[in-house]
């Protein structure tokens, strides 16, 4: 399978994932299914490339997964360390695919790279949905908005961050070393992009209203990371988005409500 890229960018295809080059960045990159182009951008704990939800999106669109520079196996830019950062390369990756259309989905860290990208330009971009965003701060300067995640054991945080926190543990014991060499990274490259200002852009709250694209809010209901308040201000700001609730799923919806979080995104790219 091929991805067309324009001059500038390079592609070299593996036995599993497609390693793709922008402006000389290499960073790998999952593409199922036919149609539609959506643009999946991953929270900061990575993506699994065996991750169900994957499969349902590419259903019903032309799905393309990256990962991140500096998460997983993708190469770190030593110039990266904003999320602006990386909103610019994404906009660069829609350029050199030369993708038009576009439904953008972010969760998380995702979700304020995918805001970050539409507060600049929607001209390839048809809509987008943020599930569970971090990116701005909503109370006073005294007020976590935030859940501190570097201040917690692995196991609080899945309580936390899940519905269910058996569907995070992991046993690093048994898994194979590229595994936790990958979950590694995603946890440096987070801190490096998110840490200070912990988890927002102070300067992205008051340019969410040049985001003039249909968008959809899905929000985890048992999320402890971030409140529901929070997912509802941060959708109050952005001209005419919607807000749904995603239940029985926390910070992470699309993992533990695969099917429901497909089929709304599915419904929200059908819509007219």
């Amino acid at each position: 399978m091929e991805i067309a890229v324009k001059a500038g960018g390079e592609l070299v295809t593996t036995d599993v994932l497609h390693s793709i080059k922008i402006n000389g960045i290499r960073i790998d990159a999952i593409e199922r299914g036919t149609g539609t182009p959506l643009l999946f951008l991953h929270p900061g704990i990575g993506i699994d490339r065996a991750a169900p939800v994957l499969d349902r999106l590419a259903s019903h669109a032309r799905l393309i997964a990256p990962t991140h520079p500096g998460f997983g196996n993708s190469e770190q830019p030593p110039t990266f360390d904003s999320v602006d950062d990386l909103s610019y390369f994404y906009l660069d990756l829609l350029d050199e695919l030369d993708l038009k259309n576009v439904t953008l989905v972010g969760v998380s860290l995702g979700g304020w790279i995918a805001a970050a990208m539409a507060i600049k330009s929607t001209a390839r971009i048809a809509r987008l949905v943020l599930a569970n965003p971090v990116g701005i701060k909503v109370g006073g300067r005294e007020t976590r908005d935030i859940a501190d995640i570097y201040a917690m054991p692995e196991k609080e945080f899945n309580e936390r961050a899940y519905a269910d926190p058996t569907i995070g543990a992991r046993d690093y014991k048994t898994m194979a070393e590229a595994d936790v060499r990958a979950a590694a990274r995603n946890r440096e490259a987070t801190a490096r992009y998110a840490w200070s200002p912990y988890m927002h852009d102070p300067k992205l709250k008051a340019r969410l209203h040049r985001i003039k694209i249909p968008t959809l809010f899905l929000w985890g209901d048992c999320d402890r990371i971030l409140s529901e308040h929070y997912g509802r201000a941060y959708a109050s700001m952005i001209p005419g988005a919607r807000f749904e609730l995603v239940a029985k799923a926390g910070h992470f919806p699309h993992l533990e409500q695969a099917d429901k979080f497909a089929r709304r995104v599915h419904a929200f790219m059908d819509e007219r």
